[in-house]
């Protein structure tokens, strides 16, 4: 019986996990094309003078038991110290306990293994750090100011009172659920950042699909609960993801789990090729027929194929197509909108808290994994702490590995400016929002990621027509965040590419249950 195949394009989360379901579960050859040279996508690991890189933050956490198993099946957990079956974390200054396997790998001695952190952020906000989400406590309080809390508070019961509001923005959408007050507090200039036009601008549906089930009510319930609880599962499938305390994370950062993955994919039979780009989709009698992929050298390639799982850009995919797509399809994928992403990473000379030489907000900081930065007088949006991630990422302990996260679009007069300008940019903005000084760095890089987050405006609103258009192609199936115009988690990039594998294995073509993935606030338990 001929071998049947599958092109995949892109090696990110999406890609990878579709590559792997296929030779687990199927008969099917998966062929990943991936148009960099190395895998993971935006769920990379970067490498610089023997420190890491973690583009955007990525906590290894899911309501979905079937991915927080796929997780652990590449990468085990951490055994406990000491070989106890628990062990003790710090949220937010407070204890808790987790189980961990007696029986797990222990990180000093093994590469391959995942870690238990402690989520911790905070929100630098007019020169003063917060607890996100917030706290109810008198520091949280005393920096607020008792007038400004009164202001939130009254304002989060006016829009409590008068809840219906219609939600026609991200604005309308924010206040419904926190109040005018703490909108503008707390989210409004860090949101307009990431996107670069005004909250009012941007579909309350972007809102529904990253924070819909985070309000201020379920933040003190949540806040209630932890002072009540004495232990916390890493599983925490009840928790809003805004607010879960502990994540599972690689040794080594994303890339890790994705580099394992690729490594897995190879060995049982599939093919990885990096450097190589989809160039065009040949179709036929409502099936793609056949990819074309050029590689480094300029060369191109056909190669038929049984089945197609696309993680490409969809303006890139609609243009690739062949015999072309309709003018109004060609119209809407060309009208669609991405925010580019820039990180600024910089090694800093040893931070001591008490008494530190540097900036006393940054010692303030240490123990969290990023910061966002609610200031408008920089442009920094965030910052990482990446030795808070993983202790591991760090070749130095003695020394603070930070990430600067920028928003920009491709093209525009961040984007083009040099290296050496943007870190220069990024150790002055450190010192502005008082984090440290810039004669603190050692070292510097910068990384730039294209489309990193797939806009909700531009021509979105039309996006129906264009997944009716491609599920018109039976063997073609959008997965992940660019594969489906759609600013999904890690983890719902990997349930859309295991539920379209499910429908091949079962002989079901229908797309409609890959689409409904992070639509439904209970879809990962429902299913």
């Amino acid at each position: 019986m001929t071998e049947r195949t599958a092109i995949i394009i892109g090696a990110g989360p999406a890609g990878l996990t579709a590559a792997y379901e296929l030779l687990e579960r199927t008969d099917i050859r998966p062929v990943v094309i991936e148009a960099d040279s190395i895998v993971g996508g935006i769920a990379r690991t970067v490498e610089h003078a023997g420190n890491r890189i973690d583009l955007g933050g990525h906590r290894f956490f899911s309501k979905s038991d079937r991915v927080m198993k796929w997780w652990q099946n590449i990468l085990p957990l951490q055994r406990a110290p000491s070989g106890d079956s628990r062990v003790k974390v710090t949220y937010q200054n407070r204890r808790r306990w987790i189980d961990l396997p007696p029986d797990g790998p222990d990180p000093d001695d093994d590469d391959d293994v995942m870690l238990v952190r402690s989520r911790d952020s905070r929100i630098l906000f007019r020169g003063q750090m917060f607890d996100y989400p917030l706290s109810l406590s008198l520091t949280t309080l005393r920096k607020l100011g008792w007038t400004a809390t009164a202001r939130i508070l009254a304002s989060y019961l006016k829009a409590q009172i008068s809840r219906h509001r219609p939600e026609l923005s991200l604005e309308d959408f924010l206040i419904n659920r926190f109040g005018r007050e703490l909108y503008l507090t707390f989210f409004k200039s860090y949101t307009e950042k990431v996107w670069g036009v005004a909250c009012s601008d941007i579909p309350a549906e972007w809102g529904a699909q990253r924070i819909k089930g985070l309000s201020l009510g379920a933040v003190l319930t949540h806040a209630v609960s932890r002072v009540r609880s004495v232990s916390q599962s890493t599983a925490q499938k009840k928790t809003e993801t805004s607010l879960i305390e502990q994540f599972l994370y690689p040794k080594y950062g994303p890339g890790q789990m994705w580099q394992s993955v690729a490594e897995r994919v190879v060995a049982a039979g599939g093919e990885i090729n990096l450097n190589t780009r989809a160039v065009s989709l040949e179709h036929e009698r409502g099936e793609v027929r056949a990819v074309s992929m050029q590689r480094a050298d300029g060369t191109v390639e056909k190669a038929a194929c049984d089945f197609v799982f696309s993680t490409m850009p969809v303006c890139d995919l609609i243009a690739g197509i062949e015999p072309s797509a309709p003018d109004e399809i060609r119209d809407i994928a060309d009208g669609l909108i991405y925010r580019d992403f820039i990180t600024v990473g910089l090694l800093l000379s040893q931070v001591t808290v008490d008494g530190g030489t540097t900036g006393s907000k940054l010692a303030q900081a240490l123990p969290s994994n990023w910061i966002y930065i609610q200031e408008p007088h920089v442009q920094v949006g965030r910052v990482q702490i990446f030795n808070n991630w993983s202790p591991y990422m760090v070749a130095d302990p003695d020394t603070v590995w930070i990430g600067l996260e920028y928003f920009c679009n491709e093209g525009d007069a961040l984007w083009v400016k040099d290296d050496p300008t943007l870190a220069a940019l990024a150790a002055q903005e450190l010192k502005e929002i008082g984090l440290a000084d810039p004669e603190d760095v050692l070292t510097s890089v910068v990384i730039r990621m294209p489309k990193t987050y797939p806009a909700y405006f531009g021509s979105y609103e039309r996006f129906d027509r264009i997944r009716t258009y491609v599920d018109g192609f039976e063997n073609l199936f959008l997965i992940g965040r660019n594969g489906m115009h759609r600013y999904n988690n890690q983890d719902h990039s990997m349930l859309a590419a295991m539920v379209a594998v499910d429908n091949i294995s079962s002989g079901r073509m229908a797309k409609e249950a890959v689409w409904e993935v992070n639509t439904e606030s209970d879809f990962h338990e429902e299913r």
